[in-house]
């Protein structure tokens, strides 16, 4: 399992870090305030656009964006046809069943065939006139039974026009690197859009892959230049460790952030072959402290490169073919670990220096905006360090997801009225190699396959 670590404060941008954090606990309040439990694929906006979710996701349930809901969200969520009241909420529960049985069991759960309620969140969503609008939203963990703060994007945003060219411009403020993207390509954003953590999961991921989500507050500023340009830069810092803990985030996972974390964004949109195609970088850099623990010196560093590319047709049955991929690549040395003890011996400098490779991709296609059927394909792998990964010495995970869904309702027809929606899906992930290896990963007699996963999922929204 690999060790994920932040940095502490000082240095330069510390101004901008103190108004960050200054900033938290009046953003947080405002939050937890308007909402009390948490939510997901948000029907506020629905009734704030007078359109069905199919309009703005493909299949007609969220998250993944049609370019009108990327127009929409890059927009800063301000287009509206009447008032409409900014709540909305949404529920995950399901059924996961492992090709063996989990040793030791998930706390509060069996080793093996589990119903659970994943989720249950609330948002406040919507627009205020012309130049401010967002999403917040809260959650209560089924499975680790505990609420928390989840995605949170704040904008404000203008329009006007650069060389005779449309541009949006605005600045957003948010708690997850790549959660202000509008591309489903970008690690917050990238299928599976639904999953459990009843089931184990590979230990090794970049950074920039969630380890930072909902332990930072950044501000991102951005502009999209005539709907094919999009520019984005901006940076990250930790908030104080009992804010986290008020907001139900473990503040010592992975640690804090040293300063600032730079992030910056491009991308590129336009018509390819009868649909809309995507081309993009991102890029993430952090110093981090990990479990907040601070040596002169030293801290963890990661530096986070990747590439995306998206391609998406609607056809004119009716019927939305789309592709999706990334590749992450990360250089990062643990000094700040190896210096604490936490990794190695202490002593050697490059105790933890190592690469880290990830490609993730996915096809999907959606009948009639109702069923659904999506195949998906990961690979990690990176330089071997004993010191991280153990028996194995190496990271490398692959396997595939399969996805069969049913929405019923994307077309705003239920009986229930236009704000409900559902989805109900079965989801199977089979790996090649977890944790290193095909056979024996653990150095106890566990394969891979052993975590191969069927999970039957319902999802509501309203």
């Amino acid at each position: 399992m690999r060790n994920r670590i932040i940095r502490r404060t000082g240095g330069k941008g510390g101004g901008l870090r103190l108004a960050l954090l200054s900033s938290a606990p009046v953003i947080a309040g405002v939050v937890l305030a308007l909402v009390p439990p948490p939510a997901r694929a948000v029907p506020a906006f629905t009734d704030q656009t007078g359109q069905p979710c199919a309009a703005c996701h493909v299949g007609g349930f969220g998250p993944e964006l049609t370019p009108f809901g990327r127009e929409f969200k890059l927009g800063g969520y301000t287009l509206r046809t009447k008032a409409s009241i900014p709540l909305a909420a949404m529920a995950v529960a399901s059924f996961t069943h492992t090709n063996k049985d989990q040793n030791p069991p998930p706390q509060y759960f069996a080793a093996n065939n589990n119903f659970a309620l994943d989720q249950a969140s609330l948002f406040l969503a919507g627009g205020i006139g012309q130049h401010f609008g967002g999403f917040a939203q809260a959650t209560y963990d089924g499975v680790a039974r505990q609420f928390h703060w989840d995605n949170l994007d704040v904008r404000l945003v203008n329009t006007g026009q650069i060389m005779g060219k449309d541009l949006t411009y605005g600045i957003s403020i948010n708690n997850a690197p790549t959660v202000e993207d509008a591309w489903n390509t970008t690690p917050a954003w990238g299928f599976p859009y639904t999953s459990s953590t009843l089931a184990a999961t590979p230990g090794a991921s970049p950074l920039i892959d969630g380890a930072l989500a909902q332990n930072v507050l950044g501000v991102v500023a951005y502009g999209w230049l005539d709907h094919h340009v999009y520019l984005a830069a901006g940076a990250y810092t930790s908030p104080a460790a009992g804010t986290l803990t008020w907001l139900g985030v473990d503040p010592t996972s992975p640690g804090d952030i040293h300063g600032l974390a730079p992030y910056g964004r491009i991308a590129y949109q336009l018509d390819a072959a009868g649909g809309t195609a995507e081309f993009g970088a991102y890029a993430l850099k952090a110093e981090i402290n990990p479990g907040r623990q601070s040596v002169i010196g030293y801290t963890d560093h990661y530096a986070d490169l990747g590439l995306d590319a998206s391609w998406q047709k609607a056809l004119s049955s009716g019927d939305t073919l789309s592709l999706n991929m990334r590749y992450t690549h990360e250089e990062s040395n643990l000094l700040a670990s190896c210096a604490l003890g936490l990794i190695g011996n202490g002593t050697t400098p490059v105790c933890a220096k190592t690469t880290l490779s990830e490609w993730r991709g996915a096809a999907s296609y959606s009948w009639r905006g109702r069923i659904g059927v999506t195949l998906g394909g990961f690979v990690t792998n990176g330089s071997g360090n004993a010191n991280l990964y153990a028996p194995t010495d190496v990271p490398d995970s692959n396997g595939v997801i399969g996805q069969v869904d049913y929405t019923p309702w994307g077309s705003g027809n239920s009986l229930l009225g236009p704000l409900v929606n559902l989805r109900v899906g079965v989801q199977y992930t089979a790996y090649g190699k977890f944790n290193g290896a095909r056979f024996n990963y653990d150095g106890n007699g566990a394969n891979a396959s052993d975590n191969n996963t069927l999970r039957v999922f319902t999802w509501v929204a309203f």
